[in-house]
């Protein structure tokens, strides 16, 4: 039990981030490299602003998951989905990789997150 605080605080803050990331630049103010990305998939502008508003709105259902569901596969499911956006991103768009509050800084960031949330899980468990 001795896990459970900085876990449900792991969970919180990951929470907050992926629902800010969801309504912030995609909702409220539609960011145009995410207009680009959809572009550069096949959509027109405006099949892109609404996929870019879809996005956000996943982005924030999934955010709310760790509140309400937290579970480890949710972690891998961050992980995984922010390793492959990081991917996509500095493939497409390769010079926000080198600009100030870059994917980079916030992917790891949130990996590294969840992968403190896996390790601290495992060694709760491990102590039952």
């Amino acid at each position: 039990m001795g896990n459970a605080k900085a876990l449900k605080f792991i969970n919180f803050v990951l929470a907050f981030l992926w629902i800010y990331q969801g309504v912030v630049p995609k909702i409220i103010f539609i960011n145009s490299d995410e207009i680009f990305v959809w572009q550069m998939i096949g959509l027109s502008f405006d099949y892109a602003k609404l996929a870019g508003r879809g996005s956000g709105i996943a982005e924030v259902i999934f955010g709310l998951l760790f509140l309400f569901s937290p579970h480890k596969y949710i972690h891998y499911l961050s992980i995984l989905g922010l390793l492959d956006l990081l991917l996509l991103i500095g493939f497409l768009i390769p010079s926000t990789l080198i600009s100030p509050y870059n994917p980079i800084v916030m992917n790891i960031s949130m990996i590294s997150l969840s992968i403190i949330y896996l390790l601290l899980l495992k060694e709760q468990t491990a102590h039952l």
